[in-house]
């Protein structure tokens, strides 16, 4: 597509959202206490405040993704870009609970605007295959970057600002979004004759939503015939959209690509990449204040470290996928993130700062190259008339892929950690099945019983840590496995499905 700017300047733009937005994600971690406060919000509320943003933002992902086909991909970035601005406003001058989750559910929509439109223009503005995988890699390494940052930016906020400033910082750059894009983005990618299955919309909302919704739930309450009839009718709900979707003439999306071995496996990976990063992004936080006993502050700024190094992950992929192809790269990520895992498995004891960031190091940097060499794929793989939707299909996938992490990974984590708890006065009790129950068990306790029981929560949930990390450890093994036998060349290929 012709331009008359450097399409550079374009990929500036396209990372202002993306920051924000990924930012949007952790930004509240800090936030919290004050807002509860503040609102006089109940614990339930609370609880829909975090996840009322990634409920909509995951339901509606596929659905914005095949608008963005139909009315142009700048346009609907711009429309998201005003809804998030307006959304922001609402949420930091929220005078209640109910406002403020109305505003957090406005944000996600805006949210499910930007995501799919900033990858798909990508495909319209980088015509060259080996400049558009160094754009992907750049567009991957800020939606890692931002939910990282996220903490650090609301927590020197909240040093100086209420905690509505958290949300305020997204209006400038929502702003400066709404200036630059018609000057640096390509606007003539709609196509008008496309139509947006208002059923299959709703399908994908009813699937997504109680998958999600259930595996949460298992992983802060257990295992449960609810959660599992949640998750089930989900699947079931799933299996009514594919079906559909094989009998429309304009699906909400392409079914056809998954005859594609690479494409499927591609999706697979990308589930299984985000299911490493955020499982053990949710276990390192609590090893970082819970055992280590850090501020939230103090353990954000430390988690930020191995960013410094992943930074580089996303382009050296790129460049080392032109050379030695995509799926030896691919198998490289995940082998580099079982490492990872393997370090935090077997070195990780009640005091071991150093070896958490070296695993974590490794297991951010693996899955950080994967997903951006996964995501050129993708992208390219895709006929241009439908960019938007395939790029929905693949952050669904991740969204997806966040939620299994959290669940699998935490509930190995509690079950030995229950398991390995070995203070037989507190067993049973709250205290026996959480660390944050034993800490805050031992806030009513005599100072050396208290000592006693923090130190066999934190060996417990050491020990809970271990064994998840050796789970991620051996999907991650499994997966490269697949990865190896999947991505090699077929016989068959589909219409424009690049090479891998």
């Amino acid at each position: 597509m012709t331009q008359s700017r450097s399409p550079w300047l374009g990929m500036v733009a396209l990372c202002l959202p993306m920051l924000i937005v990924s930012m949007d994600v952790s930004v509240l971690f800090f936030a919290a206490p004050f807002i509860a406060a503040d609102l006089h919000a109940s614990s339930e509320q609370q609880l829909w405040i975090f996840d009322v943003y990634g409920f909509v933002l995951a339901g509606l992902l596929l659905t914005m993704g095949s608008l963005a086909d139909r009315i142009g991909h700048r346009r609907l970035l711009m429309i998201g870009a005003v809804a998030f601005s307006v959304a922001s406003i609402g949420a930091a001058f929220a005078v209640s609970a109910e406002m403020l989750i109305a505003a957090r559910a406005l944000l996600a929509i805006g949210g499910a605007t930007l995501m799919p439109s900033t990858l798909a223009l990508i495909r319209f503005t980088f015509d060259d295959p080996t400049a558009r995988a160094k754009a992907v890699a750049i567009w991957s390494a800020v939606l890692t970057g931002g939910v990282a940052v996220g903490p650090i930016i609301s927590g020197l906020l909240l040093e100086h600002f209420w905690w509505g400033s958290v949300f305020l910082i997204n209006v400038p750059v929502m702003v400066a979004l709404l200036v630059v894009a018609p000057m640096l983005l390509p606007g003539n990618t709609a196509d008008p004759s496309r139509r947006v299955d208002v059923l299959s919309a709703l399908l994908a909302l009813a699937t997504v939503l109680p998958i999600i919704e259930g595996i949460k739930k298992l992983a802060a309450d257990g295992w449960s015939l609810a959660w599992i009839g949640l998750i089930l009718g989900g699947f079931v709900v799933g299996a009514i959209f594919v079906w559909r979707q094989r009998r429309l003439a304009q699906p909400l999306v392409d079914i056809t690509l998954f005859r594609d071995r690479r494409f499927a496996t591609s999706i697979w990976i990308n589930v299984i990449g985000m299911f490493a990063i955020l499982g053990n992004a949710i276990i390192m936080t609590q090893y970082l204040q819970s055992v280590l006993g850090y501020t939230p502050l103090v353990a954000a700024l430390w988690s930020l470290l191995p960013s410094v190094f992943v930074g580089a992950a996303a382009p050296a992929a790129a460049a080392a996928a032109s050379k030695f192809g995509r799926p030896k790269v691919v198998v490289a990520g995940l082998l580099c993130a079982a490492a990872g895992f393997v370090i935090l498995g077997a070195l990780t004891t009640t005091d071991s700062l150093i070896t958490v960031l070296i695993g974590a190091t490794f297991l951010a940097a693996g899955t950080v190259a994967l997903a951006s060499v996964i995501a050129d794929y993708v992208v390219g793989v895709a006929p241009a008339d439908r960019a938007g939707a395939t790029s929905s299909l693949l952050e669904t996938s991740s969204e997806l892929g966040g939620a299994l992490g959290i669940a699998i990974l935490g509930s190995v984590l509690n079950v030995v950690f229950r398991l390995s708890f070995d203070d037989p006065t507190f067993s049973g009790t709250p205290a026996g099945q959480s660390l944050s129950g034993a800490l805050a068990a031992s806030r009513g306790l005599p100072a050396d019983r208290a000592d006693a029981l923090i130190a066999a929560a934190r060996e417990a949930f050491v020990s809970g840590l271990s064994a998840a990390a050796w789970v991620g450890a051996a999907v991650l093994v499994a997966t490269a496995v697949l990865a190896a036998w999947a991505l090699r060349q077929q016989r068959v290929e589909l219409p424009e499905v690049v090479e891998v």
